[in-house]
Protein backbone atom coordinates (compact mmCIF):
# COMPACT_ATOMS: atom_id res chain seq x y z
CA UNK A 1 0.00 0.00 0.00
CA UNK A 2 1.37 3.42 -1.00
CA UNK A 3 1.73 5.75 1.97
CA UNK A 4 0.32 9.26 2.00
CA UNK A 5 3.82 10.57 2.68
CA UNK A 6 5.16 8.91 -0.48
CA UNK A 7 2.28 10.22 -2.57
CA UNK A 8 2.86 13.69 -1.18
CA UNK A 9 6.56 13.56 -2.04
CA UNK A 10 5.79 12.27 -5.54
CA UNK A 11 3.34 15.09 -6.15
CA UNK A 12 5.90 17.67 -5.01
CA UNK A 13 8.50 16.18 -7.36
CA UNK A 14 6.07 16.15 -10.28
CA UNK A 15 4.97 19.70 -9.55
CA UNK A 16 8.60 20.84 -9.38
CA UNK A 17 9.47 19.11 -12.66
CA UNK A 18 6.42 20.59 -14.35
CA UNK A 19 7.26 24.07 -13.05
CA UNK A 20 10.87 23.69 -14.26
CA UNK A 21 9.67 22.52 -17.67
CA UNK A 22 7.28 25.45 -17.97
CA UNK A 23 10.00 27.90 -16.96
CA UNK A 24 12.34 26.49 -19.60
CA UNK A 25 9.61 26.75 -22.25
CA UNK A 26 8.98 30.36 -21.27
CA UNK A 27 12.69 31.19 -21.50
CA UNK A 28 12.94 29.55 -24.92
CA UNK A 29 9.90 31.49 -26.10
CA UNK A 30 11.64 34.63 -24.88
CA UNK A 31 14.84 34.02 -26.88
CA UNK A 32 12.81 33.14 -29.98
CA UNK A 33 10.97 36.45 -29.70
CA UNK A 34 14.22 38.28 -28.96
CA UNK A 35 15.75 37.01 -32.20
CA UNK A 36 12.59 37.94 -34.10
CA UNK A 37 13.03 41.45 -32.67
CA UNK A 38 16.69 41.45 -33.79
CA UNK A 39 15.95 39.98 -37.20
CA UNK A 40 16.28 43.10 -39.33
CA UNK A 41 19.50 44.11 -37.58
CA UNK A 42 20.93 40.62 -38.04
CA UNK A 43 20.07 40.57 -41.74
CA UNK A 44 21.66 44.00 -42.21
CA UNK A 45 24.84 42.86 -40.46
CA UNK A 46 25.02 39.63 -42.44
CA UNK A 47 24.55 41.48 -45.73
CA UNK A 48 27.23 44.03 -44.79
CA UNK A 49 29.71 41.23 -44.08
CA UNK A 50 28.61 39.46 -47.29
CA UNK A 51 29.34 42.61 -49.29
CA UNK A 52 32.71 43.19 -47.61
CA UNK A 53 33.75 39.58 -48.38
CA UNK A 54 37.10 39.79 -46.59
CA UNK A 55 39.56 36.89 -46.66
CA UNK A 56 41.69 35.33 -43.91
CA UNK A 57 43.07 37.72 -41.26
CA UNK A 58 41.89 40.72 -43.32
CA UNK A 59 38.29 40.74 -42.07
CA UNK A 60 38.49 44.29 -40.68
CA UNK A 61 35.00 45.51 -41.66
CA UNK A 62 33.43 42.16 -40.77
CA UNK A 63 35.03 42.02 -37.34
CA UNK A 64 34.31 45.67 -36.53
CA UNK A 65 30.67 45.28 -37.58
CA UNK A 66 30.13 42.38 -35.18
CA UNK A 67 32.09 44.10 -32.40
CA UNK A 68 30.00 47.27 -32.74
CA UNK A 69 26.76 45.29 -32.47
CA UNK A 70 28.05 43.36 -29.44
CA UNK A 71 29.03 46.59 -27.68
CA UNK A 72 25.69 48.21 -28.51
CA UNK A 73 24.06 45.29 -26.73
CA UNK A 74 26.08 45.56 -23.54
CA UNK A 75 28.94 43.12 -24.09
CA UNK A 76 32.47 43.92 -23.01
CA UNK A 77 34.80 43.12 -25.90
CA UNK A 78 38.43 42.06 -25.86
CA UNK A 79 39.88 42.77 -29.30
CA UNK A 80 43.00 41.45 -31.00
CA UNK A 81 43.20 38.25 -28.95
CA UNK A 82 45.90 35.67 -29.75
CA UNK A 83 47.99 38.25 -31.65
CA UNK A 84 45.22 38.39 -34.26
CA UNK A 85 43.76 41.85 -34.99
CA UNK A 86 40.41 40.53 -36.22
CA UNK A 87 39.89 37.96 -33.43
CA UNK A 88 37.84 39.00 -30.41
CA UNK A 89 35.85 37.77 -27.41
CA UNK A 90 32.59 39.45 -26.35
CA UNK A 91 31.54 38.68 -22.76
CA UNK A 92 28.54 39.34 -20.54
CA UNK A 93 27.66 38.11 -17.07
CA UNK A 94 29.63 36.48 -14.29
CA UNK A 95 30.05 33.14 -12.64
CA UNK A 96 29.04 29.69 -13.81
CA UNK A 97 28.11 28.21 -16.12
CA UNK A 98 30.31 29.80 -18.76
CA UNK A 99 28.81 29.11 -22.19
CA UNK A 100 30.50 30.06 -25.45
CA UNK A 101 29.25 30.47 -29.01
CA UNK A 102 31.60 30.41 -32.00
CA UNK A 103 31.26 32.84 -34.90
CA UNK A 104 33.15 32.96 -38.20
CA UNK A 105 33.17 35.73 -40.82
CA UNK A 106 35.92 35.13 -43.41
CA UNK A 107 35.32 34.76 -47.15
CA UNK A 108 36.93 32.76 -49.95
CA UNK A 109 39.01 34.27 -52.78
CA UNK A 110 37.93 34.26 -56.40
CA UNK A 111 34.19 33.58 -56.08
CA UNK A 112 32.68 37.06 -55.99
CA UNK A 113 29.03 36.93 -56.97
CA UNK A 114 25.89 39.06 -57.10
CA UNK A 115 22.72 37.71 -55.39
CA UNK A 116 21.37 36.35 -58.67
CA UNK A 117 20.83 32.71 -59.74
CA UNK A 118 23.41 32.74 -62.53
CA UNK A 119 27.15 33.32 -62.42
CA UNK A 120 27.79 37.08 -62.35
CA UNK A 121 30.67 38.42 -60.22
CA UNK A 122 30.05 41.42 -58.02
CA UNK A 123 33.77 42.24 -58.35
CA UNK A 124 35.71 40.46 -61.09
CA UNK A 125 38.25 38.21 -59.42
CA UNK A 126 37.04 39.25 -55.96
CA UNK A 127 36.20 37.15 -52.94
CA UNK A 128 32.83 35.85 -51.78
CA UNK A 129 31.14 34.04 -48.93
CA UNK A 130 30.98 30.59 -50.51
CA UNK A 131 30.67 28.92 -47.11
CA UNK A 132 28.09 31.26 -45.58
CA UNK A 133 30.33 32.72 -42.90
CA UNK A 134 28.59 36.08 -43.20
CA UNK A 135 25.55 34.24 -41.84
CA UNK A 136 27.52 32.08 -39.41
CA UNK A 137 29.01 34.80 -37.22
CA UNK A 138 25.90 36.97 -37.34
CA UNK A 139 23.50 34.20 -36.26
CA UNK A 140 25.82 33.18 -33.42
CA UNK A 141 26.04 36.73 -32.11
CA UNK A 142 22.26 37.10 -32.29
CA UNK A 143 21.90 34.01 -30.09
CA UNK A 144 24.50 35.31 -27.64
CA UNK A 145 22.61 38.61 -27.34
CA UNK A 146 19.29 36.85 -26.69
CA UNK A 147 20.91 34.85 -23.87
CA UNK A 148 22.66 37.97 -22.54
CA UNK A 149 19.31 39.74 -22.30
CA UNK A 150 17.93 36.97 -20.08
CA UNK A 151 21.02 37.21 -17.84
CA UNK A 152 20.57 40.98 -17.64
CA UNK A 153 16.91 40.49 -16.65
CA UNK A 154 17.91 38.05 -13.89
CA UNK A 155 16.19 35.10 -15.58
CA UNK A 156 19.46 33.24 -16.20
CA UNK A 157 22.66 33.09 -14.17
CA UNK A 158 26.16 32.70 -15.55
CA UNK A 159 28.39 34.02 -18.31
CA UNK A 160 27.86 34.11 -22.07
CA UNK A 161 30.81 34.54 -24.45
CA UNK A 162 30.79 35.12 -28.19
CA UNK A 163 34.02 34.31 -30.02
CA UNK A 164 34.83 36.16 -33.22
CA UNK A 165 37.08 33.65 -34.99
CA UNK A 166 38.82 34.70 -38.23
CA UNK A 167 40.62 32.83 -41.01
CA UNK A 168 38.85 29.47 -40.78
CA UNK A 169 39.08 28.96 -44.53
CA UNK A 170 42.83 29.31 -45.01
CA UNK A 171 45.00 29.38 -41.90
CA UNK A 172 42.59 28.12 -39.18
CA UNK A 173 42.63 31.12 -36.87
CA UNK A 174 41.14 29.22 -33.92
CA UNK A 175 44.46 27.37 -33.56
CA UNK A 176 46.16 30.50 -32.24
CA UNK A 177 43.14 31.28 -30.07
CA UNK A 178 43.27 27.78 -28.57
CA UNK A 179 46.99 28.16 -27.93
CA UNK A 180 46.34 31.50 -26.20
CA UNK A 181 43.84 29.77 -23.89
CA UNK A 182 40.80 31.88 -24.79
CA UNK A 183 38.44 28.88 -24.59
CA UNK A 184 39.86 27.38 -21.40
CA UNK A 185 37.24 28.70 -18.96
CA UNK A 186 34.21 27.45 -20.91
CA UNK A 187 31.89 24.73 -19.63
CA UNK A 188 30.35 24.10 -23.06
CA UNK A 189 30.70 25.76 -26.46
CA UNK A 190 27.96 26.03 -29.10
CA UNK A 191 28.74 25.96 -32.81
CA UNK A 192 26.91 25.72 -36.11
CA UNK A 193 27.60 25.85 -39.81
CA UNK A 194 25.60 26.90 -42.88
CA UNK A 195 24.54 23.97 -45.04
CA UNK A 196 22.05 22.71 -47.61
CA UNK A 197 20.31 20.70 -44.85
CA UNK A 198 19.18 21.32 -41.29
CA UNK A 199 20.00 19.10 -38.34
CA UNK A 200 21.85 18.51 -35.10
CA UNK A 201 25.39 17.49 -35.89
CA UNK A 202 27.20 14.78 -33.92
CA UNK A 203 29.56 13.81 -36.72
CA UNK A 204 33.29 14.27 -36.66
CA UNK A 205 35.30 15.87 -39.48
CA UNK A 206 38.62 15.24 -41.19
CA UNK A 207 41.95 15.98 -39.53
CA UNK A 208 44.16 18.05 -41.77
CA UNK A 209 47.68 19.41 -42.18
CA UNK A 210 48.93 22.15 -44.50
CA UNK A 211 52.56 22.57 -45.42
CA UNK A 212 54.63 24.44 -47.98
CA UNK A 213 57.38 22.86 -50.11
CA UNK A 214 59.89 25.13 -51.83
CA UNK A 215 62.54 24.03 -54.34
CA UNK A 216 65.72 26.04 -55.02
CA UNK A 217 67.78 25.45 -58.20
CA UNK A 218 69.94 27.40 -60.65
CA UNK A 219 68.54 29.57 -63.43
CA UNK A 220 69.90 29.44 -67.00
CA UNK A 221 68.84 30.20 -70.55
CA UNK A 222 66.30 27.55 -71.50
CA UNK A 223 67.68 27.22 -75.05
CA UNK A 224 71.31 28.38 -75.28
CA UNK A 225 72.67 26.68 -72.15
CA UNK A 226 70.01 24.67 -70.28
CA UNK A 227 72.75 22.29 -69.09
CA UNK A 228 73.90 25.05 -66.76
CA UNK A 229 70.47 25.14 -65.10
CA UNK A 230 69.00 23.10 -62.27
CA UNK A 231 65.24 23.38 -62.61
CA UNK A 232 63.13 23.97 -59.51
CA UNK A 233 60.13 23.48 -61.78
CA UNK A 234 61.33 19.97 -62.69
CA UNK A 235 61.50 19.15 -59.01
CA UNK A 236 57.97 20.44 -58.49
CA UNK A 237 56.67 18.33 -61.39
CA UNK A 238 58.42 15.24 -60.09
CA UNK A 239 56.97 15.91 -56.65
CA UNK A 240 53.41 16.15 -57.95
CA UNK A 241 53.92 12.94 -59.96
CA UNK A 242 54.97 11.27 -56.74
CA UNK A 243 51.91 12.55 -54.87
CA UNK A 244 49.58 11.39 -57.61
CA UNK A 245 51.19 7.94 -57.72
CA UNK A 246 50.72 7.67 -53.96
CA UNK A 247 46.95 8.21 -54.24
CA UNK A 248 46.47 4.56 -55.30
CA UNK A 249 48.13 3.35 -52.11
CA UNK A 250 46.38 5.30 -49.36
CA UNK A 251 43.20 4.42 -47.48
CA UNK A 252 39.84 5.61 -48.85
CA UNK A 253 39.52 8.06 -45.95
CA UNK A 254 42.61 9.98 -47.06
CA UNK A 255 42.52 13.11 -49.21
CA UNK A 256 45.58 14.86 -50.69
CA UNK A 257 45.38 18.27 -52.37
CA UNK A 258 47.95 20.69 -53.67
CA UNK A 259 48.13 24.18 -55.13
CA UNK A 260 51.09 25.14 -57.31
CA UNK A 261 51.87 28.70 -56.30
CA UNK A 262 55.04 29.34 -58.31
CA UNK A 263 56.58 27.25 -61.10
CA UNK A 264 58.65 29.89 -62.86
CA UNK A 265 57.94 33.22 -64.49
CA UNK A 266 58.79 32.94 -68.19
CA UNK A 267 59.22 30.06 -70.63
CA UNK A 268 62.77 30.84 -71.73
CA UNK A 269 64.37 30.71 -68.27
CA UNK A 270 65.13 27.54 -66.34
CA UNK A 271 63.37 28.39 -63.05
CA UNK A 272 65.53 28.57 -59.95
CA UNK A 273 62.53 28.63 -57.57
CA UNK A 274 59.19 26.84 -57.25
CA UNK A 275 56.62 26.55 -54.49
CA UNK A 276 53.64 24.28 -53.77
CA UNK A 277 51.05 24.29 -50.97
CA UNK A 278 50.15 20.73 -49.95
CA UNK A 279 47.25 19.52 -47.80
CA UNK A 280 46.73 16.03 -46.34
CA UNK A 281 43.51 14.89 -44.64
CA UNK A 282 42.18 11.77 -42.98
CA UNK A 283 39.24 10.95 -40.74
CA UNK A 284 41.68 10.24 -37.92
CA UNK A 285 44.57 12.34 -36.73
CA UNK A 286 46.95 9.36 -36.60
CA UNK A 287 46.16 8.37 -40.19
CA UNK A 288 46.66 11.93 -41.37
CA UNK A 289 50.03 12.15 -39.62
CA UNK A 290 51.28 8.96 -41.25
CA UNK A 291 50.46 10.19 -44.76
CA UNK A 292 51.77 13.69 -43.98
CA UNK A 293 55.17 12.33 -43.01
CA UNK A 294 55.27 10.22 -46.19
CA UNK A 295 54.29 13.08 -48.52
CA UNK A 296 56.68 15.47 -46.81
CA UNK A 297 59.56 12.98 -47.20
CA UNK A 298 58.81 12.62 -50.92
CA UNK A 299 59.94 16.24 -51.42
CA UNK A 300 63.51 15.18 -50.69
CA UNK A 301 63.30 12.51 -53.41
CA UNK A 302 62.06 15.06 -55.94
CA UNK A 303 64.89 17.41 -54.98
CA UNK A 304 67.47 14.65 -55.42
CA UNK A 305 66.10 13.72 -58.85
CA UNK A 306 66.23 17.33 -60.05
CA UNK A 307 69.53 18.09 -58.30
CA UNK A 308 68.08 21.01 -56.38
CA UNK A 309 67.63 22.00 -52.73
CA UNK A 310 64.27 21.98 -50.95
CA UNK A 311 62.55 23.20 -47.81
CA UNK A 312 59.33 21.91 -46.22
CA UNK A 313 57.54 24.27 -43.80
CA UNK A 314 54.51 23.59 -41.62
CA UNK A 315 51.68 26.08 -42.14
CA UNK A 316 49.15 24.64 -39.68
CA UNK A 317 47.05 21.57 -39.02
CA UNK A 318 43.74 20.80 -37.35
CA UNK A 319 42.18 17.99 -35.37
CA UNK A 320 39.05 16.13 -36.31
CA UNK A 321 35.96 17.14 -34.33
CA UNK A 322 35.30 15.32 -31.07
CA UNK A 323 31.53 14.63 -31.29
CA UNK A 324 29.16 15.07 -28.37
CA UNK A 325 25.96 13.04 -28.50
CA UNK A 326 24.50 14.31 -25.23
CA UNK A 327 24.71 17.90 -26.41
CA UNK A 328 23.66 17.01 -29.93
CA UNK A 329 20.46 15.36 -28.76
CA UNK A 330 19.58 18.42 -26.69
CA UNK A 331 20.08 20.52 -29.82
CA UNK A 332 17.98 18.07 -31.84
CA UNK A 333 15.00 18.47 -29.47
CA UNK A 334 15.12 22.22 -29.98
CA UNK A 335 15.16 21.82 -33.76
CA UNK A 336 12.09 19.61 -33.48
CA UNK A 337 10.39 22.31 -31.43
CA UNK A 338 11.22 24.96 -34.03
CA UNK A 339 10.04 22.79 -36.90
CA UNK A 340 11.17 22.99 -40.48
CA UNK A 341 12.08 26.10 -42.45
CA UNK A 342 9.38 26.99 -44.98
CA UNK A 343 10.00 28.66 -48.34
CA UNK A 344 7.93 30.75 -50.73
CA UNK A 345 7.30 29.94 -54.38
CA UNK A 346 9.72 32.70 -55.37
CA UNK A 347 12.47 31.21 -53.19
CA UNK A 348 11.91 27.77 -54.67
CA UNK A 349 12.02 29.25 -58.18
CA UNK A 350 15.34 30.94 -57.31
CA UNK A 351 16.64 27.59 -56.06
CA UNK A 352 15.63 25.87 -59.30
CA UNK A 353 17.54 28.47 -61.31
CA UNK A 354 20.63 27.92 -59.15
CA UNK A 355 20.32 24.18 -59.68
CA UNK A 356 19.84 24.62 -63.41
CA UNK A 357 22.92 26.86 -63.62
CA UNK A 358 25.04 24.34 -61.68
CA UNK A 359 23.62 21.34 -63.56
CA UNK A 360 21.90 19.81 -60.54
CA UNK A 361 18.45 18.19 -60.28
CA UNK A 362 15.71 20.76 -59.75
CA UNK A 363 14.90 19.68 -56.20
CA UNK A 364 14.38 23.07 -54.59
CA UNK A 365 15.32 23.73 -50.96
CA UNK A 366 15.29 21.32 -48.03
CA UNK A 367 14.21 23.03 -44.83
CA UNK A 368 13.22 19.81 -43.07
CA UNK A 369 14.99 18.54 -39.97
CA UNK A 370 17.22 15.62 -40.85
CA UNK A 371 16.85 12.49 -38.69
CA UNK A 372 19.26 12.09 -35.81
CA UNK A 373 22.40 10.17 -36.75
CA UNK A 374 24.90 8.76 -34.29
CA UNK A 375 28.58 9.48 -34.98
CA UNK A 376 30.05 7.47 -37.86
CA UNK A 377 33.51 5.97 -37.50
CA UNK A 378 34.78 7.50 -40.73
CA UNK A 379 32.72 10.53 -41.80
CA UNK A 380 33.28 12.23 -45.11
CA UNK A 381 33.11 15.94 -45.77
CA UNK A 382 35.55 18.67 -44.94
CA UNK A 383 37.65 19.95 -42.08
CA UNK A 384 37.33 22.77 -39.57
CA UNK A 385 39.39 24.33 -36.81
CA UNK A 386 36.39 23.80 -34.55
CA UNK A 387 38.00 20.36 -34.17
CA UNK A 388 40.78 21.87 -32.07
CA UNK A 389 38.29 23.73 -29.89
CA UNK A 390 36.45 20.42 -29.36
CA UNK A 391 39.57 18.90 -27.80
CA UNK A 392 39.79 21.58 -25.09
CA UNK A 393 36.07 22.10 -24.33
CA UNK A 394 32.89 20.14 -25.23
CA UNK A 395 31.36 21.50 -28.44
CA UNK A 396 27.66 21.12 -29.35
CA UNK A 397 26.97 21.57 -33.05
CA UNK A 398 24.18 22.01 -35.61
CA UNK A 399 23.69 23.04 -39.22
CA UNK A 400 20.98 25.06 -40.95
CA UNK A 401 19.90 25.40 -44.55
CA UNK A 402 21.07 28.53 -46.35
CA UNK A 403 21.30 27.23 -49.95
CA UNK A 404 19.42 24.94 -52.37
CA UNK A 405 19.79 21.15 -52.44
CA UNK A 406 22.95 19.99 -54.17
CA UNK A 407 24.52 23.46 -54.35
CA UNK A 408 28.28 23.16 -54.91
CA UNK A 409 29.86 24.46 -51.71
CA UNK A 410 32.66 27.03 -51.84
CA UNK A 411 31.14 28.25 -55.10
CA UNK A 412 29.40 31.31 -56.51
CA UNK A 413 26.05 29.57 -55.98
CA UNK A 414 26.39 29.65 -52.19
CA UNK A 415 27.56 33.27 -52.37
CA UNK A 416 24.42 34.14 -54.34
CA UNK A 417 22.11 32.41 -51.86
CA UNK A 418 23.77 33.96 -48.81
CA UNK A 419 22.43 37.45 -49.49
CA UNK A 420 18.87 36.37 -50.28
CA UNK A 421 15.87 35.52 -48.11
CA UNK A 422 16.92 31.85 -48.37
CA UNK A 423 20.12 32.63 -46.49
CA UNK A 424 18.37 35.03 -44.14
CA UNK A 425 15.87 32.36 -43.07
CA UNK A 426 18.73 30.01 -42.24
CA UNK A 427 20.37 32.80 -40.24
CA UNK A 428 17.31 33.43 -38.07
CA UNK A 429 16.61 29.71 -37.64
CA UNK A 430 20.17 28.91 -36.51
CA UNK A 431 20.20 31.84 -34.12
CA UNK A 432 17.01 30.62 -32.45
CA UNK A 433 18.22 27.02 -32.18
CA UNK A 434 21.54 28.09 -30.64
CA UNK A 435 19.81 30.36 -28.14
CA UNK A 436 17.29 27.67 -27.16
CA UNK A 437 20.09 25.19 -26.54
CA UNK A 438 21.88 27.89 -24.57
CA UNK A 439 18.81 28.10 -22.32
CA UNK A 440 19.10 24.34 -21.71
CA UNK A 441 22.74 24.73 -20.72
CA UNK A 442 22.14 27.68 -18.39
CA UNK A 443 19.22 25.99 -16.61
CA UNK A 444 20.19 22.30 -16.56
CA UNK A 445 23.31 21.42 -14.60
CA UNK A 446 22.80 17.70 -15.18
CA UNK A 447 22.95 18.25 -18.96
CA UNK A 448 26.28 20.03 -18.61
CA UNK A 449 27.56 17.16 -16.45
CA UNK A 450 26.50 14.62 -19.09
CA UNK A 451 28.14 16.64 -21.86
CA UNK A 452 31.37 16.96 -19.87
CA UNK A 453 31.41 13.28 -18.96
CA UNK A 454 31.08 12.27 -22.61
CA UNK A 455 33.79 14.76 -23.58
CA UNK A 456 36.15 13.25 -21.02
CA UNK A 457 35.40 9.68 -22.13
CA UNK A 458 35.85 10.42 -25.84
CA UNK A 459 39.07 12.34 -25.31
CA UNK A 460 40.49 9.60 -23.08
CA UNK A 461 44.14 10.02 -22.15
CA UNK A 462 44.97 12.03 -25.28
CA UNK A 463 46.87 15.21 -24.43
CA UNK A 464 45.96 17.95 -26.90
CA UNK A 465 48.76 19.69 -28.75
CA UNK A 466 48.06 22.13 -31.57
CA UNK A 467 49.71 21.55 -34.92
CA UNK A 468 51.09 24.98 -35.78
CA UNK A 469 54.47 26.69 -35.91
CA UNK A 470 55.78 28.89 -33.12
CA UNK A 471 55.07 32.58 -33.24
CA UNK A 472 52.10 34.71 -34.29
CA UNK A 473 49.71 33.85 -37.12
CA UNK A 474 50.88 34.64 -40.70
CA UNK A 475 49.09 37.97 -41.03
CA UNK A 476 51.25 39.33 -43.86
CA UNK A 477 50.94 36.45 -46.29
CA UNK A 478 51.22 37.29 -50.01
CA UNK A 479 48.07 37.46 -52.12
Amino acid sequence: MISKKFLGTLLIVLFTLNAFSQKTKDLKSAVIQDIEDQKENLIDISDKIWEAAEVAFRETISSETLIEYAKENGFSVQQGVADTPTAFVATYGSGSPVIGILGEFDALPGISQKPVPYKDPLIEGGSGHGCGHNIFGTASLGAAIALKNLIEEGKLEGTIKFFGTPAEEKFFGKLWMVRAGVFDDLDVCLDWHPSATTGADAQSSLALVDFLVEFYGQSAHASSDPWNGRSASDALELYTHGINALREHVKPTVRIHYHIQDAGKVVNVVPDYSRIWVRVRDSKRDGMTEVYERVKAMAEGAAILANVEYKASLISGIHEILPNVAGGKAMYKNLQTLGEIEYTDDEIAFAHKIQEATEKPLLGIDGSIQPWEDPREHPGGGSTDVGDVSFVVPVVRMRATIAPIGTPWHSWAVVASGATSIGHKGLVYASKALAMTGVDLFTNESLIRKIKKEFKNRKGDYVYKGLLPEGPPPLDYPD
